[in-house]
């Protein structure tokens, strides 16, 4: 399944903080959240941001915390996918366990630039950029971690399968 979708950009070492600043943590609600994605590093974000946008930032995105928070609120303001010159471990991971795409392309960050309208081949680690007609190359997502994205998280693809054994 292919995603594509507008880019909103940003720099490097975007933290947690930025993402979903800490006077907001008293929730866990994903709408609630997303309301606030991003205001420290842009505060008009929240507003502008659309269902099927895309973020594409520089190196040491999502360092910080290691709060489920930050991904949350990117997944919960309708971002279909991050791509990053690097991300932060522990944000790679709690992305991935709930569901939110993400890519490392150093190149693809780079060289996209906000507004672009970009596509990403998750199956073969391409992204397609369609406003410039160039072609990049993202790591490879192991095939287990690709089972807990197409499953929306990692709860989803455990509660499967459980009921596949049963």
């Amino acid at each position: 399944m292919n995603i594509q979708g507008r880019v909103w950009k940003f720099g490097d070492d975007i933290d947690t903080d930025a993402i979903i600043p800490a006077r907001y943590l008293n929730t866990s609600d994903p709408d609630e959240l997303a309301g606030h994605c991003m205001e420290d590093a842009d505060p008009d974000f929240p507003k502008k941001v659309e269902p099927g946008d895309l973020i594409v930032a520089g190196k040491n995105f999502g360092c910080g915390s290691s709060r489920e928070h930050a991904p949350l609120a990117i997944k919960g303001a309708g971002v279909r996918a991050v791509v990053a010159a690097s991300f932060a471990r522990i944000f790679y991971r709690n992305a991935f366990n709930i569901g939110l795409a993400i890519f490392e392309s150093p190149e693809a960050a780079a060289k996209i630039r906000e507004g672009d309208r970009i596509r990403i081949d998750p199956a073969g680690g391409q992204i397609f950029n369609l406003t410039r007609d160039q072609q990049y190359r993202a790591t490879a997502i192991p095939p287990f971690m690709a089972e807990i994205l197409a499953a929306g998280g990692l709860i989803n693809r455990i509660s499967r399968q459980v009921q596949e054994d049963v």
